[in-house]
Parts: C-alpha cells; sequence; structure tokens
C-alpha cells in the first residue's frame, strides 16, 4: 500500500471521528440549554460553553440557532418513531404495545432533556416545528392508528378510539422525563433506581393492557 495513501486515510478518519465527536458534545449540550431556557432563551454561547467548544464550532456545524434546535426536536423524534417498530411486527396488541411502552419509558430516562425540549415546543404552538407536526408527525401518527385499527378489527382488543390511546400512552410514560424533578421530589428526593423503572414499566404496561382488554 502506497504510505501517503494510508497516512491519507488515516487522516480523514481522524478528522470524521472529530467531527463525529463534536456534533455529539454540540447535540447533547443543546438538548439541556433548549430544555431550560427554551428556544428563545437559548443562546449559541451558552450552548457553545455547555458543549466545551468555541462558539465558532457551532455555527461551522450548525448556520443558525433554529437549525440546532429542528435537529434536536428531529433526533428525540427519531429515536420515538423506533420506539414504535414493535407496531409492524407483533402479532397482536399486548406485545406490540406492550414493546413500545417499554421503549417509551427507556427513552423518558435516558433522554429527558429531548423530550423536554419537544414538551415546551409544542406547549408554546409549535413555532419552530409546526410544519414537522403537520407532515411526520400526522403520516406516523396515522400509520400507529391503523395498526391499532387492525388490532380492533381483529377482535384482539376492545374498540377503543386509537388516537385517544396513543395520546395516553404518550402521556404515562413522557411524564417521567417532562416532570421528572416531580418524580424525584416524590421520590424522597432521588432518581428512580434500576428496580423502580421496572415497577413503572410493569404498571403502565399492565394498566393499559388490561384497560383495552389486550390480556
Amino acid at each position: 500500500m502506497n504510505q501517503s495513501a494510508g497516512i491519507s486515510r488515516n487522516g480523514r478518519g481522524k478528522r470524521t471521528e472529530i467531527r463525529r465527536e463534536n456534533e455529539r458534545l454540540i447535540l447533547e449540550a443543546a438538548e439541556k440549554v433548549f430544555a431550560e431556557a427554551g428556544f428563545g432563551g437559548a443562546t449559541m454561547q451558552v450552548i457553545a460553553d455547555q458543549a466545551g467548544l468555541p462558539k465558532a464550532n457551532l455555527h461551522y456545524y450548525f448556520a443558525t440557532k433554529e437549525d440546532l434546535y429542528r435537529q434536536v426536536v428531529r433526533n428525540i423524534f427519531e429515536i420515538w418513531l423506533h420506539a414504535a417498530d414493535s407496531f409492524d411486527t407483533a402479532a397482536d396488541p399486548a406485545e406490540g404495545i406492550g414493546a413500545y411502552i417499554d421503549a417509551k419509558l427507556e427513552i423518558s430516562r435516558h433522554h429527558p432533556f429531548g423530550s423536554k425540549v419537544w414538551a415546551s415546543e409544542v406547549m408554546h404552538g409549535a413555532p419552530v416545528i409546526q410544519d414537522y407536526l403537520e407532515t411526520t408527525l400526522r403520516d406516523w401518527t396515522e400509520g400507529r392508528i391503523a395498526a391499532i385499527q387492525r388490532w380492533i378489527d381483529q377482535g384482539k382488543m376492545a374498540p377503543v378510539d386509537p388516537r385517544h390511546l396513543m395520546y395516553m400512552i404518550w402521556a404515562a410514560t413522557q411524564h417521567y422525563a417532562d416532570f421528572g424533578h416531580q418524580v424525584e421530589t416524590l421520590n424522597s428526593g432521588k432518581p428512580l433506581d434500576d428496580r423502580q423503572w421496572e415497577e413503572v414499566k410493569n404498571s403502565i404496561r399492565t394498566i393499559v393492557l388490561r384497560g383495552i382488554g389486550a390480556v
């Protein structure tokens, strides 16, 4: 192998690695800052300080604050999208909806800031991502509703309104992220431990699945 070519490839690989790490640092910092300050209150300088990078680096990866904000929102939504993959492969609602509840709670546990960013944006009328709600979210929700309706038509669960069932699951699972401080306060000021998270999953799964006659 040509030595200079090998060095060149190694150099490109190193630059790619650095780029990915910088993007990760920026997005993690942005999640936290946007969650705490909202879109209007956040600044690129504060996000840069949180990420431990020069402000110029942020503008290299994300030209504007809105570009960065939209990427944060897109990231949490992509994670939520995949949480419902079980709807496409599960044989029945107990399996599909049960897995979805578990996945949504894991997201609330490990991505609380992203969930708070989404909640704050929507509660303020979605001034930045309304187009996203009207396209991507609407299409995805209609697909999940169709899956639930199919289980209803097959007699595998009670004839509930699929849309309101989805809303209830979102409320129950995202509560543990969006109202995490309240949850911790009522838990003697401590974050939920592994055992408690399993109890949360079991409780919500049991309440929902029994309520829709899926178990």
